[in-house]
């Protein structure tokens, strides 16, 4: 098993556990822990004693705080394009790699966090956990999948709610509405997720790769995520970005133009 600078990864009979291990930045994803990312799922997908992942956050405060806004500043839209399929293309890499992957969500799982949450195959949450896609606040959008799979998960309507105020929810109202599958005391979480992946190892992991790709076949999403894509390069060209972005590393109010 390879070591990592941001990963923690052990495999316990067929039962790989990747834990994002950046404590002191509420393990928000940053280019390196998407790196790593790529190469552990990359990884994970080659070898055969690995039979599900459980992809969780170091500690009980956070399973990913969000992307690392402060690499925003330092990206304008003529590479914002890739910035963003950059890390759509983990999500991708983990919704399309045909191994369950159980999202253990431990605290706050936000931005980044949530769609990488959203592109685990199943989703246990603590009940702790706060989830949501707070980009607006900060002047931006969401760029690594999240207009696309929250609305394909809890509807259109919800999702455009979720994305367009930025507000958190709590684990429950995440499981009223299908965003989660199952809500458990943060000292259980471990073992909520172990569990579930011992029910699904006991089943003909032929059918379980088949099954899985069946349900997650869907030509529109890759265009869908074109789109966004697009977008969110043209927003980090944007004042407003710049804008919201400083304000929150400053502990600010920001002042938005609309442009």
């Amino acid at each position: 098993m390879a070591e990592y600078k941001y990963l923690l990864a052990e495999n316990t009979e067929g039962i790989l556990t990747i834990t994002i291990n950046r404590p002191k930045s509420m393990n928000a994803l940053n280019f390196d822990v998407i790196s790593e990312l790529y190469d552990a799922v990359a990884a994970a997908g080659k070898d055969d004693a690995v039979k599900v992942i459980i992809l969780t956050g170091a500690g009980e405060k956070s399973f990913v705080a969000g992307a690392d806004v402060s690499e925003f500043l330092s990206v304008g839209s003529t590479v914002g394009y890739d910035f963003s399929q950059r890390g759509q293309g983990i999500m991708d890499a983990i919704e399309s790699l045909e191994k369950p992957v159980i999202a253990a969500v431990n605290g706050f799982a936000l931005g980044g966090g949530l769609e990488l949450a959203m592109a685990c195959t199943i989703r246990i949450a603590s009940e702790n956990a706060k989830v949501g896609l707070p980009e607006v606040t900060l002047g931006v959008m969401p760029g690594y999948g999240g207009t696309q799979r929250l609305a394909r998960l809890v509807g259109k309507g919800r999702a455009m709610e979720m994305i367009l105020t930025g507000e958190m929810i709590d684990a429950n109202e995440a499981y009223r509405i299908g965003l989660v599958n199952k809500v458990v005391s943060p000292d259980q979480l471990k073992d909520a997720a172990v569990t579930m992946a011992k029910k699904i190892m006991k089943n003909g992991p032929y059918g379980v790769k088949l099954a899985m790709r069946s349900v997650n076949y869907d030509p529109v999403l890759k265009t869908g995520l074109q789109f966004e894509a697009a977008n969110f390069a043209a927003i980090l060209n944007s004042e407003d970005m710049r804008e919201g972005v400083n304000a929150f590393l400053e502990k600010r109010k920001p002042a938005y133009k609309g442009k």
